[in-house]
């Protein structure tokens, strides 16, 4: 089991936290979610390779232990940054998702490689090519050039531009998944 303990837990309701422990057992007797189970949880079926990649590394971020899977308390910490992480929080969370291979940093095929998936798992288009939307990132943000950025660079870029932090937040927003969750959930009532 997962040795997650933090504030963002104590943030879920009594009521809420007992749906989602419901709906977590029920999906997952065992008490452990792998990634399988995952993607089965959430409804995603027969997602391109890329795709696949972007919800695997999703998935990693989710097990705060690096033990392959997730508990309980790692799917309500989960739950509890995507439905009230704050700015840094959600920063700190996209950054692991981006850096793919965890090296420190996000290189711009690592940035392409989530962004292409983004568009595919959600099917709603950005207003600008993934190519194009990972170009202005690097412009806007990687302060040294290197071709990398650093979590402290990405960080501060994100949060000093308006317009890149409201993108990423909207591409990145999970809550529609969420919400068909507890859509479920309430049927199932």
């Amino acid at each position: 089991m997962g040795n997650f303990t933090g504030s963002t837990v104590d943030e879920l309701e009594a009521c809420q936290s007992h749906q989602w422990y419901r709906k977590f057992m029920t999906e997952c007797p065992s008490g452990l979610v792998t990634y399988y189970e995952f993607k089965q949880l959430f409804g995603l079926r027969n997602l391109s390779d890329t795709s696949n990649a972007y919800v695997e590394t999703m998935f990693k971020t989710f097990d705060l232990n690096d033990d392959g899977y997730m508990d309980f308390m790692e799917y309500v910490a989960a739950l509890s940054l995507v439905l009230k992480g704050g700015v840094q929080q959600k920063l700190r969370w996209y950054f692991k998702l981006y850096d793919i291979d965890r090296s420190g940093c996000i290189d711009r095929e690592e940035l392409l490689l989530i962004i292409k998936s983004i568009h595919a798992i959600s099917g709603i288009p950005g207003e600008m090519s993934a190519e194009d939307f990972a170009n202005m990132v690097f412009d806007k943000i990687d302060t040294n050039g290197d071709g990398e950025l650093s979590y402290e660079e990405f960080v501060e870029g994100v949060q000093n531009d308006e317009m890149l932090q409201k993108t990423l937040t909207e591409r990145l927003d999970l809550t529609h998944i969420v919400k068909k969750i507890q859509g479920e959930m309430r049927t199932k009532m």
